[in-house]
C-alpha cells in the first residue's frame, strides 16, 4: 500500500528558504508521477509542482523561478526547495501520486496523499 510522509515544513520569514520532503513507501516512486499541492485556509487545493515519469517538470505560474521539485529515485523521495519565500505562499503543503500517464495540476488527478506539512511565512 502506497504510504506518503511529508516533512519540512515551519515557519519562516518572507525571503526565506524551506526544503519540503516527501518520504514514499510501498511503491516504487519513478512509476508514478508526482505532484506538490498546497491548500491555504479558505481555498481550494492547488497544484505547485509535477514531475512526470520521465522527469519532466511543471510549475504553478505564482512559484516559478522559486520552488525546484526533485527526486531522489534510489531514496524513493520527493523534494521541493522553496526558495524566496513569500507570505501568500502560507498554506499546508501536501505531495501526492497518481498512476496516470500524464502529469497534471488537478488534485482529482492524484490517487495517492501524505498527511501535509505546514509552511507558514511572515512579513
Amino acid at each position: 500500500q502506497v504510504h506518503l510522509v511529508e516533512s519540512g515544513g515551519g515557519s519562516v520569514q518572507a525571503g526565506g528558504s524551506l526544503r519540503l520532503i516527501c518520504d514514499g513507501y510501498g511503491y516504487t516512486i519513478s512509476n508514478y508521477c508526482m505532484g506538490w499541492f498546497r491548500q491555504a485556509p479558505g481555498k481550494e487545493r492547488e497544484g505547485v509542482a509535477i514531475m512526470d515519469k520521465a522527469g519532466s517538470t511543471n510549475y504553478a505560474d505564482s512559484v516559478k523561478g522559486r520552488f525546484t521539485i526533485s527526486i531522489d529515485t534510489a531514496k524513493n523521495t520527493l523534494y521541493l526547495q522553496m526558495n524566496n519565500l513569500k507570505p501568500e505562499d502560507t498554506a499546508m503543503y501536501y505531495c501526492a501520486a497518481t498512476w496516470s500517464r500524464f502529469a497534471t495540476m488537478r488534485p482529482a488527478d492524484y490517487n495517492y496523499w501524505g498527511q501535509g506539512t505546514q509552511v507558514t511565512v511572515s512579513s
